[in-house]
């Protein structure tokens, strides 16, 4: 983009290589919302006040590792956690491999972290719930007040203060984008649940039957594991419901494909017949 007399011009196009998308919440709808395209880092933003909420990163997770990005895990407003200890051993047990940051806008501490995250030419993309802490972290990031930001409501949940998706540059050269606050993640596809959901995965290796649902068959290891305390109830019915969710998204999507692909075909075979009618 360029700058002509107060303008911004659109020079060039870039081709999108990676996309973070969740499928519509709209009831009966199997249409997705790009959130963000061609992110290097996607940082998941959960504050610890008033607390994360551990089913909402393992879905912002899936939807990261779908889409080629880099994710992390940024805990805001770390100052006000009641067990900051617990709630980062929470995290680090639930994304595997996925650095998790704590940092204080207020104060700027763990800010050196988080600009660490992206280099010259690269992007960073901001994701959360409203109230996360998102606009208030990206004006600390650049020390200048570039997004609004407001107080939670009095029952301890945001207010939508980000309305649209804005970039900007960075000091060192990368860009960082925030977006408006995500209340529902919907999940298009179950690819992205292998990576949070590893030690699932590879538990049900070792199950006697390979089509396993892990509910009630015999020689079920991940069952075994839930029932010695290796594998936690919580993790396993969490991809269940997951699994579930990214399978009836599929169906929908299918049956909306193959309904314009018939409406189509009907409209080609209506074009045909009126030719046919008035040819001489």
């Amino acid at each position: 983009m360029s700058l002509v007399e107060g303008q911004v011009l659109v020079s060039r196009i870039s081709p999108r290589r990676g996309a973070i998308t969740r499928s519509a919440v709209a009831p009966g709808s199997s249409d997705h919302q790009v959130l963000a395209a061609n992110v290097d880092v996607a940082a998941i933003c959960e504050p610890c006040h008033p607390g994360p909420t551990l089913a909402r990163v393992e879905r912002m997770l899936a939807l990261v590792w779908e889409s080629g990005a880099r994710p992390v895990i940024i805990l805001t407003k770390a100052d006000l956690a009641d067990d900051l200890e617990s709630i980062v051993a929470d995290i680090t047990r639930l994304a595997l491999g996925v650095p998790v940051l704590c940092t204080v806008a207020t104060t700027g501490e763990g800010l050196d972290s988080v600009r660490a995250l992206t280099a010259a030419g690269e992007t960073l993309a901001l994701l959360g719930r409203s109230g996360a802490g998102k606009s208030t972290l990206l004006n600390a990031l650049l020390d200048e007040e570039v997004m609004h930001t407001s107080r939670l409501r009095a029952d301890g949940r945001g207010r939508h203060t980000t309305t649209h998706r804005q970039m900007l540059g960075l000091p060192n050269g990368g860009f960082i984008i925030d977006t408006p606050g995500v209340k529902s993640v919907g999940l298009p596809t179950a690819e992205g649940l292998e990576r949070v959901f590893a030690e699932v995965e590879q538990l049900a290796l070792e199950c006697h039957f390979n089509d396993c649902s892990h509910t009630v068959e015999p020689g079920c290891a991940v069952l075994d594991a839930v029932a010695s305390g290796e594998l936690l109830e919580r993790r396993l019915d969490s991809y269940r419901k997951l699994l579930k969710e990214a399978a009836y998204q599929a169906r929908r999507a299918d049956a909306r494909l193959a309904a314009q692909e018939r409406a189509k075909w009907k409209s080609i075979h209506k074009d045909m017949r009126r030719s046919a009618k008035i040819r001489p």
